[in-house]
C-alpha cells in the first residue's frame, strides 16, 4: 500500500483532526510501521462510541500498516474514581475491555497500565521530570481530559497526576502516533509543547469525532461540549450499548432527538455518518410506494441533503439506522459474554 492510500485510511471518518498531516505523511514515508496507541479508561459497558467507533479507527490505522496498541489505563481509572475506585472491580472490567478489543481489533496489542509501569523502572523519574515543566494552572485546565472541570468539582491531589501520567505514558511507549477522541486534544497539545524541551520524540496526534448521545444536545461551550454531549456509559437511555437487545436499540432510536430537517448536532445523522457509512457502501430506506418508495443512498452527503430538504422523514431515518446498527452490533453481542461478576462490578458503580 502506498503512502497516499495509508493517509486516506488514517484521515477518513471518524477522524476529525491530524496534528499535523504533513508530519504524518513524512512519518509513513520514513517508517512503514509506526507505533500507535489509544488509551482508554475502564468504566462501564462498552457502546457505539467507546468500542465500535474507536475500534473502526484503530482498524483503519492497522490497515495502514501501523503497530497499534490499545492501552487500558487502569491507574487512570482509579485516579478518576471510576468503578468506585475499587481496584478489584477495575481488574474485572479490564478483562472485559481486553476481550472486547481483542475480538473487535484483532491486529492490536492490548496493554494494561499496571504492566507498563511495572516493566519500566524509569517511568516515575520521567514523570517527575515532565511535571517540572508543567504549571499548576496548566494542569488544572487539562482536567477536562478526565471529563472534569476544576470550577465545578472538588478535585483531590491524586487527580492532578492524571495529565502528566498520560503524557509520560506516550514517551514510555516510544510512540509515533497518539490517538484519542477530540476530548483528549489538550493533553496531546501539551505533549507537543513540552516534549521538545525535554528532547523527547514528538508524536503525530490523531483525534476522532466524539459520538453524541441520542438525547437533545446540551451545552456547546468550548470547554465542556465533549463532556456534556458525548455518548456516555452513565446515560444508558441516550447510549447504544453493545449488549442492548434488538428491541432496546429500536426503542432508543424511536425516542432519539431528530427534528425534521435539522442537520446540525443531530445524533441519528451522526451515527449514519460515522458508524453506518463506515461499514456499508450503500444503505436502503425501505418505504411503501405511497410514501415515496424505497431509496438507496451511496454517500452520507446525499442522505443528509435529502433529510435537510424534508425528502427523508425522521421516523424513516431512525428505523433504517437502527436496522443497520443492529447488523453491526449483533455479532459482537453474541461473542462477548457478560459474566455475573462483570455485571455486578459495573452496575453497582454506575
Amino acid at each position: 500500500m502506498d503512502v497516499t492510500e495509508k493517509i486516506k485510511l488514517v484521515t477518513k471518518d471518524p477522524t476529525e483532526e491530524v496534528v499535523t498531516k504533513e508530519e504524518l505523511v513524512n512519518l509513513f514515508n520514513t517508517n512503514p510501521h509506526p507505533k500507535h496507541y489509544i488509551g482508554l479508561e475502564i468504566s462501564g459497558f462498552l457502546h457505539l462510541g467507546s468500542l465500535i467507533l474507536t475500534g473502526f479507527k484503530v482498524n483503519d490505522i492497522i490497515k495502514a500498516g501501523a503497530k497499534c496498541t490499545v492501552f487500558l489505563a487502569d491507574w487512570h481509572t482509579y485516579i478518576n474514581n471510576k468503578l468506585g475506585g475499587d481496584w478489584g472491580k477495575i481488574q474485572v472490567v479490564s478483562k472485559y475491555y481486553s476481550d472486547a478489543f481483542k475480538m473487535f481489533c484483532p491486529g492490536a496489542e492490548i496493554l494494561g497500565g499496571s504492566r507498563l509501569y511495572e516493566s519500566k523502572k524509569g517511568y516515575w523519574m520521567d514523570l517527575v521530570k515532565f511535571a517540572k515543566n508543567m504549571s499548576l494552572d496548566r494542569t488544572m485546565r487539562s482536567l477536562t481530559i478526565m471529563g472534569r472541570t476544576a470550577e465545578k468539582e472538588k478535585i483531590d491531589l491524586g487527580q492532578l497526576f492524571y495529565p502528566p501520567m498520560q503524557a509520560v505514558d506516550i514517551h514510555t511507549m516510544d510512540l509515533d502516533i497518539v490517538h484519542a477522541g477530540m476530548d483528549q486534544r489538550k493533553i496531546h497539545m501539551l505533549v507537543r509543547e513540552i516534549f521538545p524541551k525535554m528532547k523527547w520524540k514528538v508524536p503525530v496526534a490523531i483525534h476522532h469525532h466524539m459520538l453524541a448521545g441520542l438525547g437533545e444536545p446540551e451545552s456547546s461551550d468550548s470547554d465542556s461540549e465533549f463532556v456534556e454531549s458525548k455518548m456516555s456509559k452513565s446515560k444508558s437511555a441516550s447510549g447504544i450499548f453493545i449488549h442492548d437487545t434488538d428491541e432496546e436499540i429500536n426503542s432508543k432510536f424511536k425516542k432519539a432527538w431528530c427534528p425534521e430537517a435539522i442537520v446540525e448536532r443531530n445524533p441519528v445523522l451522526e451515527i449514519a455518518r460515522y458508524i453506518v457509512f463506515h461499514e456499508f457502501s450503500e444503505i436502503i430506506v425501505e418505504r411503501p410506494t405511497k410514501f415515496g418508495g424505497s431509496v438507496t443512498y451511496t454517500s452520507y452527503q446525499d442522505l443528509e441533503k435529502d433529510f435537510a430538504q424534508k425528502k427523508l422523514h425522521p421516523s424513516d431515518l431512525k428505523t433504517m439506522i437502527a436496522r443497520y446498527v443492529i447488523d453491526i452490533i449483533k455479532p459482537i453481542r453474541e461473542k462477548l459474554v457478560l459474566t455475573e461478576d462483570l455485571q455486578e462490578a459495573i452496575k453497582k458503580t454506575n
